[in-house]
């Protein structure tokens, strides 16, 4: 069964995905065991063909939707049980950015890696980055900006995390997005730069 809604999630199988989640659980599978054996183990492949240029960005969302599809069924369950996510993100599009489905895509595959993700939406403010960073207390607050004329706006909110009772010293702040680059991460006192999803999913681990 578990094999079974891994490759639900490889092959991008939407539509039944959430129906063999409660037949895994109706057989005695735990949340837990689907997620961990199943879900995230389909994500990490997804994000490895991907690397390697055997995935393109539509299917690797297909893939993620799917997953989604299998961690909304699991996700009551799995705060039932108690079972404590990897960590917590923030995640958002800095202001004056209206491009969300790279951002989506890695809030979704971080879901899939056993995070707990609040996920801002597009054109965030750093008044507002900093406001749920305050409220929520994440391990990482993410950071993506399709233009140059709207990663400028990056730096402002690393500076409005250092105003909020010293934010900055409890939070890994990672940023991404098309012009970003490892140098300008440097540069604005980031924590990581991420080209891509998987690559992001991979940070995330690592710093928490």
């Amino acid at each position: 069964m578990l094999d079974k809604i891994k490759q639900a999630v490889l092959d991008g199988e939407m539509e039944g995905i959430a129906e063999l989640t409660n037949q895994a659980l109706t057989q005695g599978i735990g949340a837990r065991e689907i997620l961990d054996q199943a879900l995230t183990p389909a994500m990490d492949i997804v994000g490895e063909e991907y690397e390697k240029g055997d995935r393109y960005v539509p299917e690797m969302l297909i893939s993620a939707e799917t997953m989604k599809g299998a961690v909304t069924v699991l996700k009551p369950l799995l705060v039932e049980a108690g079972v404590k996510a990897r960590g917590k993100v923030v995640i958002g599009t800095v202001e004056g950015d209206l491009h969300d489905i790279g951002k989506d895509l890695v809030a979704m595959m971080l879901e899939g890696a056993g995070f707990e993700v609040v996920n801002l939406g597009a054109e965030v403010t750093a008044e507002q980055f900093a406001k749920a960073a305050k409220e929520h207390g994440p391990d990482i607050l993410g950071m993506s900006a399709l233009l140059t004329t709207t990663m400028i706006h990056m730096p402002e909110v690393i500076d409005a995390l250092k105003e909020v009772d010293d934010l900055r010293d409890q939070i890994k702040v990672i940023i991404g997005g098309a012009p970003v680059t490892q140098g300008y991460a440097d540069k604005i006192g980031a924590d990581g730069y991420a080209p891509d999803a998987a690559s992001a999913t991979k940070l995330a681990k690592s710093l928490v």
